[in-house]
């Protein structure tokens, strides 16, 4: 397949994308805590069933917030403030000018957590690309732009996951073997979420249609292959399937 045009998007068009998705500023400098976090390495055993409850008791709020820590109440925030609550800090790893998700994954890219194959665990981390135009360029190929966290897995591969968007913290579903259904013909249930909205005349893009890559940063992990590096993403259509 050769590469994909680029669409220029008008500006109410603009706006129709950004009310879907989560926007995460740049991070300028690694934020500091006004309080003191875990150190790395104090998370229990089961920090994975203490971060799915915290993500579901947090599910329908539209504004989150973190006592004594200054997690931006974005996508990227409420992944950070579970993660730290749970004793996994995961500040630090940004480089200038990436935005919060980019510096969420280089964190987990550091400890060779990454990796895009087989099913994830409750508690693990998924990241998305080009969920909106981050720069309101009017070109969606922004890269890393959401990350979620992974709540389970059923047995049809469908991975819920929980998240921040604009309507505030919700649940999603992904199923990256059918990465072009939204509901399953057979059984009305929903393999695929709306990730993207639409822009005119182009239809909206699904969850598993932006995926990029899963991160296992908590206890009991399963150890992965070699560390990838960070993923060159090649820019995307405005709409439509990918």
């Amino acid at each position: 397949m050769g590469p994909v045009p680029m669409r220029r998007l008008p500006f109410p068009v603009f706006l129709l994308v950004t009310a879907w998705g989560c926007a995460t500023a740049p991070v300028r400098e690694p934020p500091t805590p006004t309080a003191p976090l875990a150190t790395e390495g104090t998370a229990t055993p089961d920090a994975r069933q203490q971060a799915v409850a915290l993500a579901r008791r947090l599910l329908g709020k539209r504004s989150v917030s973190w006592p004594g820590q200054n997690f931006p109440d974005d996508c990227s925030g409420l992944v950070e403030g579970i993660y730290a609550s749970v004793g996994m800090p995961l500040q630090g790893a940004a480089h200038h000018g990436d935005n919060g998700v980019t510096g969420l994954y280089r964190y987990a890219q550091a400890r060779g957590r990454i990796y895009s194959s087989g099913a994830p665990a409750p508690g693990d981390l998924v990241f998305f690309r080009d969920t909106y135009d981050q720069n309101r360029d009017g070109v969606l190929d922004d890269g890393l732009t959401h990350v979620a966290l992974v709540e389970s897995v059923s047995e049809d591969g469908t991975v819920a996951i929980i998240h921040r968007v604009r309507r505030g913290v919700m649940r999603y579903r992904m199923n990256l073997g059918h990465p072009q259904v939204h509901t399953d013909p057979r059984s009305g249930s929903v393999l695929n979420d709306y990730l993207r909205g639409s822009t005119g005349t182009n239809r909206p893009v699904l969850t598993a249609q932006l995926f990029v890559a899963f991160a296992s940063l908590l206890p009991a992990d399963v150890p992965q292959g070699p560390r990838p590096a960070l993923p060159v993403l090649a820019p995307q259509p405005a709409g439509g399937s990918i």
